[in-house]
């Protein structure tokens, strides 16, 4: 039975997973769900995900969502070796912090300022982008007192397209991240040292800059706690 990856193509999670199938040259099947026409939002969704989010994997019938848990996952099944996920207890700590420092501080930053605002009845305001630049620059400081190429390691792991797949959101709003120089350097390291990874990223990154520029209306989406704009007369 072919995997299969339920995704949104312009989804950071989403793309991150893309990177580590790509990566480890898993075949797979990209099924595309539709988040304007509110597909993650249905019972037959929820069977597989009950939270309703993106992405989720289906490998033969073991359905497993949250990006993290999915990357995680293909690693130890799938390249139990790899330097991706470094089985070394340290190396992989490192990793496993950067990964969470990515979902529940880097990126929740990033989408409530970036993306949220696109989607969504929200505002960019002072706070968000304080909450942003605080972000940033505890990244700069990794870096910085890490003293790596990438964001975990010299070498490319996990965390990297996690924190990669966030950063873009910035890069599609025009965000100058000339403050942050070492993010600036590992930023282009990635896209120079891995250009087919970057084409992933770079597809999502685009949609996002488009839907900047003409934000979708989702005023018939029934979300279950983001509050849809009303459509313009």
């Amino acid at each position: 039975m072919t995997m299969k990856l339920y995704a949104v193509s312009d989804g950071p999670p989403s793309l991150a997973v893309r990177m580590v199938l790509h990566s480890l040259n898993i075949p797979y099947e990209l099924v595309n769900i539709d988040f304007i026409a509110g597909e993650h939002l249905t019972e037959e969704y929820a069977k597989m995900n009950p939270q309703k989010e993106i992405p989720v994997l289906d490998d033969d019938g073991f359905y497993l969502a949250e990006s993290i848990a999915i990357m995680q996952y293909l690693c130890d099944k799938y390249a139990p070796s790899s330097k991706l996920y470094p089985r070394d207890a340290t190396n992989r700590a490192i990793v496993n912090h950067r990964l969470c420092f990515n979902m529940g501080f880097y990126y929740a930053s990033i989408s409530a300022h970036s993306m949220a605002p696109i989607f969504f009845d929200y505002q960019r305001t002072d706070m968000s982008l304080k909450k942003v630049n605080n972000a940033l620059s505890v990244f700069e400081t990794y870096l910085r007192d890490g003293g790596t190429k990438y964001a975990a390691s010299d070498f490319l792991t996990i965390a990297d397209f996690g924190l990669v797949s966030a950063t873009l959101c910035l890069e599609a709003i025009s965000f100058d991240l000339s403050p942050y120089p070492l993010i600036q350097k590992w930023y282009e390291t990635f896209k120079d040292e891995n250009p087919e990874l970057w084409e992933i990223a770079k597809s999502g990154m685009q949609e996002i800059a488009e839907f900047e520029k003409n934000p979708p209306d989702l005023s018939s989406m029934k979300h279950p706690f983001h509050p849809t704009r009303k459509a313009k007369v």
